[in-house]
């Protein structure tokens, strides 16, 4: 197969995914009246479907490209095909933000609550691992960036280990739920949010393509041939950041998809992040709304996490490809 032909196939398949996402549950309908009900007829039963999935696959769309694609950057930033999204502490900030919120009772206070909450959590970490970073001097060292994004996520993790200690079993299985990650419920207003945040966000990480490249090859050289290195490095980790920060948010923490996606790209199409990274994007968007289908179908009418299903096919996918980057 000639490499025209991946991208093309590549860059298809969030459609394809979308339609399933529409097409598919565990609930029967029959497709024409799915389609009749897409452009506003059909039976009230399909409206009904509709409206409950199509918002769900575009989030679950918006949330996995965004993780692939903030994936795909920290990979390049840290010069490290195993780093990930959630590798620099964001999503424990943001898991704290969650699960302070559950333990107080706060969402009491309205539906925004939770997500707001868990994206001030994820904001409070990318503050602090950038200040940790930038300790030493002004220098962004990636080296630093990496150490400090565990050592934040370690005392994240601690913070919630001794909220949910002292919480109720309630309080302790809603906030396991949530920090596995889910995109049920979803609503027209997070679907904007998400959008909001992430497409921007995405075409300016898409814009650092050329740079990106020259740091694959080192700072010095990259500094030579005419990249702002030190720039380019705060421009990548924070904007990379609050895309996974509003993923975070709205959909809780879903891990694996930062890490594959862009492991399994580099595999077929090089490493040139002109191509890699919007296939990112477009492949994690699609590999989320599969894992989301298989989610609410697997087991009927119960649903899973979805971070459950990520998990369950991220961890042999990336050992067989780690296999093979070894090999």
């Amino acid at each position: 197969m000639s490499r025209g032909t991946r991208l093309a196939l590549l860059l298809c398949t969030p459609l394809l995914a979308g339609l399933g996402g529409v097409f598919v549950g565990s609930v029967s309908v029959p497709p024409g009246d799915l389609l009749a009900a897409l452009v506003g007829g059909g039976t009230p039963l399909a409206r009904t479907i509709v409206e409950l999935r199509v918002p769900r696959v575009l989030l679950a769309a918006l949330v996995g490209g965004g993780l692939a694609l903030s994936g795909t950057t920290f990979q390049a930033l840290l010069r490290n095909p195993l780093a990930e999204p959630y590798i620099l502490g964001i999503s424990g900030g943001a898991a704290t933000g969650a699960v302070i919120v559950l333990a107080f009772g706060i969402t009491a206070l309205g539906s925004f609550t939770l997500p707001l909450a868990a994206f001030a959590g994820a904001l409070l970490a990318i503050v602090l691992v950038f200040r940790v970073a930038n300790v030493a001097d002004h220098r962004l060292d990636v080296r630093v960036l990496l150490l400090a994004g565990v050592v934040v996520g370690a005392f994240f993790s601690a913070a919630i280990a001794l909220i949910l200690s002292l919480s109720e079993a309630d309080t302790v299985r809603s906030a396991m739920l949530w920090m596995l990650g889910s995109v049920a419920g979803a609503s027209w207003r997070e679907v904007a949010v998400a959008a909001g945040y992430t497409l921007p966000a995405s075409a300016v990480l898409i814009a650092l393509a050329r740079p990106l490249n020259l740091l694959s090859v080192g700072e010095e050289s990259a500094a030579y041939l005419g990249a702002d290195v030190e720039g380019v490095k705060r421009t990548a980790y924070v904007v990379a950041s609050l895309v996974t920060a509003a993923g975070v948010a709205v959909a809780g923490v879903i891990g694996f998809v930062g890490l594959v996606i862009p492991h399994t790209l580099r595999l077929l199409v090089g490493s040139d992040h002109r191509t890699l990274l919007p296939l990112s994007f477009a492949v994690g968007a699609a590999f989320l709304v599969v894992a989301d289908l298989g989610a609410r179908s697997l087991f009927g009418a119960t649903e899973i996490p979805i971070g459950v299903v990520t998990a369950f096919v991220g961890v042999p996918v990336f050992l067989v490809l780690l296999r093979r980057s070894l090999a």
